[in-house]
């Protein structure tokens, strides 16, 4: 790291479980984050400033007037602009030697394939079922650590799932496919700080994978009632008739 770069994340490399050693893993890191809505803004936003070296962000979509009230990487004069563009702006002023890669295009596919293979981790951040089936199905397949996140009107969730770990669930043990669809922000309304909490909750458990520090989510469900500002965790066990994971070599 340049002298720049460790007076920046100074406070970071003072924790004796991070030091410079857990820095340079972040820093050697690159993070797939798929979905830069109100999830994917801060997680995105946190992982630069804290030092992520590379970050993959994928979105097809464009910045909306709708979306400002909680999609912190976009601005008014962002309107109509892509939304990995318009956050690629936000997510360098916070650390300039943050390398971005956009993907303007539905993650999807071989496409998909592709950038969950040259992440370490990924974050989660879509907005739909069948993106979140199709991003735990290659990150299975590819043997890469997931973070998962949702947010909906004042309830918010988070899950770590790891094909590493033969006692990690995956995401269809929690849901199955013939789960409702329907649950979007844009039919049932969300709270804006809601999302922020439970993004930034991925950024901190996609350092703790890179780094190794702490103990992550594998196993286990976090959930928000933000009307009560009640957390409560649920056990998650692997689920041996998942059609995702079930099988005996851990894959479909």
């Amino acid at each position: 790291m340049k002298d720049e770069q460790l007076l920046r994340f100074s406070r970071q490399i003072m924790l004796p479980t991070m030091d410079v050693a857990g820095q340079q893993e972040l820093v050697d890191a690159t993070v797939l984050i798929v979905g830069m809505g109100g999830l994917g803004c801060p997680a995105a936003m946190y992982l630069s400033a804290a030092g992520v070296g590379h970050l993959v962000i994928a979105d097809d979509d464009t910045v909306e007037i709708t979306n400002l009230q909680r999609q912190i990487a976009h601005e008014q004069s962002n309107l109509g602009e892509s939304k990995v563009s318009s956050a690629e702006a936000t997510l360098k002023g916070l650390n300039p030697d943050v390398r971005i890669t956009q993907i303007k295009n539905r993650l999807e596919g071989d496409l998909l394939e592709q950038a969950v293979v040259s992440a370490d981790v990924v974050v989660d951040a879509s907005d739909n079922f069948n993106t979140r089936f199709a991003v735990n199905q290659s990150c299975l397949k590819n043997k890469k650590p997931l973070v998962s996140g949702a947010a909906i009107r004042m309830e918010g969730q988070v899950a770590v799932f790891d094909s590493e770990n033969p006692e990690s669930p995956c995401y269809q043990c929690l849901y199955s496919e013939c789960d409702d669809d329907d649950a979007s922000c844009s039919q049932n309304g969300v709270m804006a700080p809601l999302v922020g909490i439970i993004g930034s909750v991925q950024a901190m458990e996609t350092i703790k994978l890179i780094t190794g520090i702490g103990n992550s989510l594998v196993g286990r469900l976090l959930l928000l009632d933000a009307a009560t500002m009640q957390w409560r965790e649920m056990k998650l066990p692997r689920d041996p008739s998942c059609p995702a994971c079930g099988g005996s070599d851990g894959s479909s």
